[in-house]
């Protein structure tokens, strides 16, 4: 399989067939029940727009305490195009994973995973290229058509893409606005809904994107990034969020 880590760019229409081709790697399984991490990953930009900086964080499951957090920046080597962030993105998200000790049983990815044109968005490309079980939870609508979605906490539609299911539109408060959940790797859909919604207790989003994207926002600010000396800091923060 191509790597989208390293150096190696790619052209549009080269991007999109191997998305075609990475999209036939992509499985589905049941998540089970012995869950005992969560991870949650974001990507920011440094403020020239040259670097992509991730954030992975690991939280114990059901409980949903930090156990462990890890970064890293990649210089941004694709432009900007709808559908195809992933090569953006996936690179620097796939370095600070790999940073990780604790392994999480499933990584919650801010972005779209089988919503997506190709099937294959940032959660797909992210869990096949780790071969690790990861849920896309976006928080906008790339494809699809669904109806109208109850008021309260946990009601939830399907998202279509002509007959096909691609993903859940999923409430995760009362009479806020819902969150796109789909399949990335080595999930099933329903596991997946049920998992975010156990995710969800204080934000719209699920508690590990959530302190993901304050360890991108706490990173963007201070980047270029340090030492680890920062470190003791950014657990305040997400400690704190």
């Amino acid at each position: 399989m191509h790597s989208v880590e390293g150096t190696t760019s790619y052209n549009i229409k080269e991007a999109i067939e191997l998305q075609k081709q990475w999209a036939c790697l992509r499985r589905r399984a049941h998540l089970g029940d012995a869950i005992n991490y969560v991870g949650g990953a974001d990507v920011a930009f440094s403020p020239d727009k040259r670097w992509c900086i991730a954030g992975v964080v690991v939280l114990s499951f059901p409980q949903l305490q930090i156990q462990e957090f890890a970064y890293a920046d990649e210089p941004v080597r694709f432009p900007y195009v709808p559908g195809l962030l992933s090569f953006r993105e996936a690179p620097a998200m796939i370095s600070a994973a790999r940073k990780l000790s604790i392994r999480p049983d499933v990584l919650l990815i801010d972005g779209q995973g089988l919503a997506h044109p190709r099937r294959f968005g940032l959660a797909c490309h992210v869990g096949v290229h780790l071969n690790w079980a990861t849920i896309g939870c976006a928080k906008s609508r790339l494809i699809g058509d669904h109806r109208q979605v109850g008021l309260r906490k946990g009601c939830r539609c399907r998202l279509m893409d002509g007959d096909e299911v691609i993903g859940s539109v999923l409430r995760t408060r009362e009479k806020v606005k819902c969150i796109y959940v789909s399949e990335g790797h080595l999930v099933e859909l329903e596991s997946a809904v049920k998992l975010v919604l156990r995710c969800c207790n204080r934000y719209r989003l699920p508690e590990p994107t959530q302190k993901s994207h304050h360890l991108v926002t706490k990173l963007r600010r201070i980047y270029p990034m340090g030492t680890k000396d920062q470190d003791g800091d950014l657990y305040t923060t997400l400690n704190g969020a």
